[in-house]
This record gives C-alpha cells, sequence and structure tokens, in this order.
C-alpha cells in the first residue's frame, strides 16, 4: 500500500519539454536541447556549446541566451507543468526485459 501511494506517474522528457515550451511561450520564451557534438564525442571531451549552456538553456525569442545549464525537472516544476504525483522517465528506466 505505502509503495502505491509514493509511485509517480512517467512523464518522458520530450513532452516536459513540450509542456514547459507551451508555457514560456506565453514570455517569448523557448527552452532548447544543446546539440550533441559527434567530432568532441569521438575525442572524449565535452563539446564547447554543452560546456557553456549544458544539455537545456532557455533563450528570449528576440535572440539572447536568458537562462543556462537550466534542470529540467526543476524549471518543470518552478512552472508548475510537471506535478508532484510525476517524474521524468528515462526509457529503459524500471522495465523488464523477460
Amino acid at each position: 500500500m505505502e509503495a502505491e501511494a509514493k509511485a509517480k506517474v512517467p512523464v518522458t522528457a520530450r513532452a516536459l519539454v513540450q509542456r514547459i515550451n507551451r508555457k514560456l511561450r506565453g514570455v517569448d520564451q523557448l527552452l532548447r536541447k544543446t546539440r550533441y557534438d559527434h567530432e568532441a564525442g569521438v575525442n572524449g571531451s565535452e563539446s564547447r556549446a554543452w560546456q557553456d549552456l549544458g544539455d537545456y538553456y532557455v533563450v528570449d525569442l528576440a535572440g539572447p541566451i536568458v537562462e543556462d545549464h537550466v534542470d529540467l525537472e526543476a524549471l518543470g516544476r518552478k512552472l508548475g507543468v510537471l506535478e508532484p504525483w510525476e517524474a521524468i522517465h528515462t526509457p529503459g528506466e524500471g522495465t523488464r526485459h523477460d
């Protein structure tokens, strides 16, 4: 019974990004994901863009970067688009392959 009370509804990162962007659209902002630099990945280092921006960043539609190194879950909760009973689900996490 206690496990059921603590169970969280899974939300994919992609769905959360869409929710956040719908909310940010009202203030002329947009959440973006940093592109993976295959060249840097092959060399065992992160790309310059990832070092500067992190996985996610927020831009103003006029162009400038508003916030970098955004924690997707924290921003979703701050904006009220990720409810307390929801959690980000990573594909392959918590699945069984019997």
